[in-house]
């Protein structure tokens, strides 16, 4: 084996995935003159903090799958090269604003009062942001938000109002709005970039909170990669067709399916508003051809799922991919600079997202695919090279570890678990969880996904929907894709009844509240939307 100093010295060809597991750590951490060494200096670390909406695991070449090898993802992929992948991170209810306010706080939605995307969250109380510029960090946060109410705890914000606009958007800088233009992730990072070279105290240890729009619905991708994935036909999931006869009412009544909730502006048949003409000139040329192509088809039943599929992927994972170029931009800065060395870089989702699952796409439910999410992690000199761990994490324990990882106190009333024993051991203490407590609230909404909590281990999984009576169970070892609850299967009467008590067990720990009432839904007024394709 040659050493350091041999490589640097004689510039041996290896690649970085080469170089890590040789050495067990980036070779630019050792490059870069102005690197000084992370196991010699005593500073706080740098947190940066990478966050996308709805990109799920399945869409990151790291985590393997149908899609690793049409749609690499090399630069999220670096993050796990060189640090750890978690494989089972979970969130505790699985929509955008209910996890967001999940990691500021510490708590679950029944107490940080956001349970719902229609809540507002309460910038008054405890956050970990605040409670890191006590301990003498600078915060800052840019790009989505979405929490209705102004961030506070950060030294410098400038974040979406809402969704935000994938093209032109407006942003709020400060309390005051700015428009720019150009593409969504480009100046997230921009402005993020812009921030840690310009604007923050180097003096002091930084916490950014970079939040990309990118990949949520309707997918709209950037202008350098329009015709990305244009000859390349994306490999379907074996239950793209599935007819829920394994599951009961709510799989059977969600409005979240590809077939029949997708629309015509989904999938792009209709031009996105807001483009200057030379965005419009360039976003005609690209879907024009194939739209007319379409057209003449004159597709339908399972043919026209098919394209709608493909589509929508092509159009997802095309967004995925500005997410992760620029996330290389990020990186390659930090190298430039020499804080590499001394940041700790995690990438994760809000929740995890279908991706033609159960002929789905959406979140919500507490099937893997969406109650899931990815989690990557990076801190050269404390997290090993190319590490997997397999403990259960949550996005509720996103809070004390970035406290623990600052070595700033986390208040007792915070409900998660710092696991940055986790990163720097590979493995979780010997009384760490052995389940998760979940649940879901926003119903009669969008997508019709009934309420509904449950407890989850590493292998079985009960979930109740408690408006309706209904409970589910399965056995994920023997059944991963989820396909058939066993709830009614007298072989598994013992863990069934095991798992319930557990969830008691969890609710009586996290000190659960009964959900609101149901509210009555209002009919729509107004003409229908035409899905007609």
């Amino acid at each position: 084996m040659i050493s350091i100093k041999e490589y640097i010295v004689n510039k041996a060809d290896l690649s970085r995935r080469d170089f890590v597991k040789i050495f067990g750590v980036s070779a630019s951490v050792f490059l870069l003159p102005q690197v000084k060494s992370f196991a010699a200096t005593n500073k706080k670390p740098n947190i940066l903090f990478l966050f996308s909406d709805d990109h799920a695991y399945q869409a990151i070449s790291a985590y393997g799958g149908r899609l690793a090898k049409v749609a690499p993802t090399k630069n999220i992929d670096r993050i796990a090269d060189e640090g750890m992948i978690f494989q089972k991170c979970y969130v505790t209810n699985s929509i955008c604003a209910p996890c967001r306010a999940v990691i500021q706080t510490g708590k679950h939605s029944h107490l940080n009062g956001v349970i719902t995307n229609g809540k507002t969250f309460d910038n008054r109380q405890q956050t970990f942001p605040k409670l890191l510029q006590k301990g003498g960090y600078q915060t800052a946060i840019v790009g989505k938000w979405h929490l209705k109410s102004r961030p506070t705890g950060f030294d410098y914000d400038e974040v979406l109002p809402g969704q935000g606009a994938y093209y032109n958007p407006v942003f709020i800088k400060r309390g005051e709005k700015v428009k720019h233009e150009g593409y969504n992730s480009d100046i997230t990072t921009d402005l993020g970039l812009k921030w840690l070279k310009d604007e923050r105290d180097t003096d002091k240890p930084f916490m950014l909170m970079l939040q990309y729009k990118a990949p949520h619905r309707n997918w709209q991708p950037g202008p350098d990669h329009l015709t990305l994935f244009d000859d390349v036909n994306i490999p379907e999931p074996e239950n793209l067709f599935d007819d829920y006869s394994g599951r009961g009412t709510p799989a059977n009544t969600q409005d979240m399916s590809i077939e029949k909730t997708m629309n015509p502006k989904d999938n792009k048949l209709i031009t996105p508003r807001g483009l200057t003409p030379k965005q419009l000139e360039k976003w005609n040329a690209a879907y024009g051809p194939k739209n007319e192509k379409f057209k003449k088809a004159e597709l339908e039943g399972k043919e026209l799922v098919r394209w709608k599929y493909q589509r929508y992927m092509k159009d997802y994972l095309r967004c995925v991919r500005s997410v992760d170029d620029n996330i290389g931009r990020v990186l390659k800065y930090l190298d430039d600079t020499g804080l590499a060395g001394n940041t700790i870089v995690i990438y994760s989702s809000d929740q995890g997202f279908y991706l033609g699952e159960h002929g789905w796409f959406d979140k919500r439910f507490m099937y893997e695919e969406s109650f899931r999410t990815p989690l990557i992690a990076r801190w050269p000199g404390h997290i090993k090279a190319g590490s997997s761990n397999r403990d259960l994490v949550q996005n509720l324990d996103f809070a004390q570890t970035f406290l623990d990882i600052a070595d700033v106190e986390a208040p007792s009333d915070m409900q998660g678990s710092s696991f940055k024993t986790i990163l720097e051991k590979g493995k979780a203490p010997s009384n760490w969880r052995k389940s998760l407590y979940y649940q879901y609230y926003e119903f009669p909404a969008t997508h019709s996904v009934h309420r509904h909590e449950g407890v989850a281990t590493d292998r079985y999984k009960l979930i109740h929907f408690y408006d309706i009576g209904e409970w589910e169970f399965y056995d994920l070892k023997k059944d991963p894709a989820e396909m058939k609850s066993e709830y009614d299967n007298p072989k598994y009467a013992d863990k069934v009844e095991e798992l319930k008590a557990e969830l008691e067990k969890l609710k009586k720990l996290y000190k659960v509240t009964p959900p609101p009432p149901l509210r009555e839904r209002k009919p729509k007024s107004g003409k229908p939307r035409d899905k007609k394709y």
